[in-house]
């Protein structure tokens, strides 16, 4: 960028930061980030922001030459934040994907912590045990490139991905099958009839309180079943989890305050305590219901 390329306007103060995304409006970023700044003693500015499509890159590159401090990133922009950035963790790399941006004297650093916040929220908040299980994946967009590489280390006996367009699974599967665990992908009726002990929907299906287009599966007898979309009230998904008798279902609540609990550790050394922020969040969306 040259000296007249610079953004115009007053450079930040103090400790900045903030979430670009569009839309943007329903997020519970700032509210998750002023409480673990409150948390830990310290004082910073986070604020919710909405890019127009063909501004993304620039108003990236403008925020942290005023002096920003870090970036979340959310739909529809995180592969394009990967592509923006210098260097990229391992999870970010195999994604393709970033939720977070980092600033070094090398450029900047991508991160995607959506997948510890998923793991962290299954294995740290509800005690469900990921190692050894046969691991079903509804969906194959952004959300779920995100939470593979994380989910697994965890060492699943085993990782399934379908989807309604078989190919986008396929590219996934492909990107993340070199390792030891081994990871299928396949149309949605490709696992018709087949038992599995961790169901992920990782459609934007709950969105709108719809059933993603799920296939006959059975469910194990001690079955987890986790939506990434959080309610106030249980998800299609959640409902269609207890009607096949899951022994845990649960909501993508936890996993979005311990990906932003890892976003704060990245950027300011400080792992913020969750449990309080996630209960705070549930209340508040039960009060509203």
């Amino acid at each position: 960028m040259t000296a007249q390329d610079k953004p115009q306007g007053p450079a930040y103060r103090g400790d900045t930061y903030a979430v670009f995304g569009n839309p943007i409006k329903h997020s519970k970023s700032p509210q998750i980030h002023k409480a673990f700044a409150e948390q830990l003693g310290e004082t910073l500015t986070y604020r919710a922001v909405r890019v127009e499509s063909d501004a993304f890159e620039a108003k990236v590159l403008a925020f942290f030459q005023r002096g920003g401090q870090g970036l979340n990133i959310t739909v529809p922009f995180k592969e394009r934040a990967h592509a923006l950035s210098q260097t990229a963790s391992p999870a970010a790399a195999r994604a393709g994907a970033a939720n977070c941006l980092i600033p070094r004297k090398t450029g900047l650093h991508a991160d995607n912590t959506d997948g510890v916040g998923l793991v962290r929220d299954m294995v740290a908040n509800l005690g469900w045990q990921l190692e050894g299980r046969r691991t079903l994946v509804i969906g194959a967009g952004g959300a779920v490139r995100g939470i593979l590489h994380p989910l697994l280390g965890e060492r699943p006996a085993e990782l399934t991905i379908v989807n309604r367009t078989p190919d986008r699974a396929a590219a996934l599967a492909e990107r993340h099958g070199d390792g030891p665990i081994p990871v299928q992908a396949g149309a949605l009726s490709s696992v018709e009839g087949e038992t599995f002990d961790l169901v992920i929907n990782g459609t934007s299906a709950s969105l709108s309180d719809a059933l993603p287009e799920l296939p006959e599966v059975k469910l194990s007898a001690r079955c987890c079943c986790y939506d990434l979309v959080y309610a106030a009230a249980p998800t299609a998904f959640m409902r269609w989890s207890a009607a096949g008798a899951a022994w845990a279902v649960a909501d993508g609540l936890g996993m979005l305050v311990e990906q932003a609990a890892e976003s704060y550790y990245l950027w300011r050394g400080q792992r913020p305590a969750t449990e309080r922020v996630i209960s705070d969040l549930r209340a508040g969306l039960t009060a509203r219901s």
